[in-house]
């Protein structure tokens, strides 16, 4: 099925808006995706009518505030086709989730000199949380580099395990240049328990998380036209039994006394204190969004902006285009001889084009191409070929005005 592209953008309020006097063309959708009519709406609603704090009380607002809290959980295990809701842990976002088994998981198991295999391509939040381990508890950092075209192979990732290796945390899809990486074959390939950051591939990508093998998959919401502050991370039910609690206060115990305290299952377990209720209720609808729209639709559309700015783009022969594996999503990263990444985003704003510019929360990556910042043009369902087209129009201004 083609996606209807009016009526989809008729459903994003902030599309129909301009940025100085041009019409907006939002391009900077790895940061942050924009939200349909339905997610504010229910957020809305939710305050204005039904909003309750969850799980604690018995009246009228609260269990139905709990019921659609928690039917956000089967929305999401859905969405990932999770075996069981309760494989399913809300947290604010990605990096909340990753802290959470680095902190619930690998702290308590991992000893000086044990690795942590991770590939350069990896997100800030992907990779803080485990040099943590290495200040703490003397864990070292294996890295594994890309190819020159931003590709990882699978094999290169197992091909650097060793015997002291503890964990694989690896993203599926880079933020910086759009690189899908085969993070099943990496997982099936090995023993070692893997973790996988879905920050972009879960908003692009159809899914299905056990499939791949892993034990641990991070999503965010505000990438997947959710809330910000939303978001959940898949976890095997055997690893989970392998986790101490993270965060201690209500919700996630069972009984406290003077003498002892005991904890609640799973995934309750690391879910302390008031959550961001009407957050996660945002990211539900978003979800239900999507999947009424079809994952597969929506990639196959986003293939074709992927296609169409990867041609046009190359057309631009002044222009630099960091990491163009094939079967990348549809994200480019690019760097002008002369003009700073700033520069150009500074420019583009002023024809109503919002981009990216800086390192994308991916320093070693940037290192690893040579380039202290890039200009990051990321893709969504409701762009269009024409706003690729906006977007090279104004690349080819900036090149006049630095020529």
């Amino acid at each position: 099925m083609t996606l209807d592209l009016p009526a989809i953008r008729a459903d994003f309020p902030i599309l129909s808006r301009q940025v100085n006097g041009r019409p907006l063309v939002y391009l900077d959708n790895g940061a942050s995706a924009q939200k349909p009519r339905v997610v504010i709406d229910a957020i809305s609603r939710t305050y204005e009518g039904e909003y309750a704090n969850v799980h604690r009380g018995l009246h009228t607002l609260s269990t139905l505030a709990t019921e659609r809290y928690e039917a956000v959980r089967g929305t999401i295990a859905r969405f990932l086709k999770a075996r069981h809701p309760a494989e399913v842990i809300f947290t604010s976002g990605a990096t909340e989730a990753i802290n959470l088994v680095s902190y619930s998981w690998a702290a308590p198991r991992l000893k000086a000199g044990d690795e942590i295999l991770l590939s350069v391509l990896e997100h800030h939040a992907n990779i803080v949380p485990w040099a943590f381990l290495r200040e703490r508890q003397g864990v070292v950092l294996k890295w594994v580099e890309p190819e020159p075209d931003g590709s990882l192979p699978p094999e290169k990732m197992l091909a650097a395990i060793t015997p002291r290796t503890k964990l694989i945390a690896v993203t599926h899809m880079s933020n910086v240049t759009g690189t899908v990486v085969d993070v099943g074959a990496i997982a099936r390939g090995t023993d070692v328990p893997v973790l996988v950051d879905g920050s972009q591939a879960a908003v692009h990508l159809p899914l299905d998380v056990p499939a791949l093998g892993c034990a641990f998959y991070a999503i965010t919401g505000h990438k997947l036209y959710g809330p910000s502050g939303s978001g959940a991370i898949w976890i095997d039910r055997a690893r989970q039994d392998e986790m101490r609690p993270f965060m201690g206060g209500g919700d996630m115990i069972r009984e406290v006394t003077r003498e002892a305290v005991t904890y609640a299952d799973p995934p309750l377990r690391f879910e302390a204190g008031t959550p961001g209720i009407v957050n996660q209720i945002g990211l539900g609808v978003a979800l239900d969004y999507m999947m009424g729209l079809g994952m597969e639709n929506i990639a196959a559309h986003e293939r074709a902006l992927r296609d169409h700015a990867r041609a046009r783009l190359r057309e631009l022969n002044w222009l630099t285009v960091q990491g163009d594996a094939p079967g990348k999503g549809a994200i480019f990263s690019m760097t002008m001889e002369g003009a700073h990444a700033h520069d150009l985003s500074t420019i583009l704003d002023k024809r109503g084009i919002a981009i990216r510019a800086g390192t994308h929360c991916a320093m070693p990556l940037m290192q690893f191409y040579g380039v202290t910042a890039s200009a990051r043009a990321s893709f969504a369902l409701y762009n269009t070929e024409a706003e690729v087209d906006a977007l090279i129009d104004g690349l080819i201004f900036c090149r006049e005005l630095f020529a």
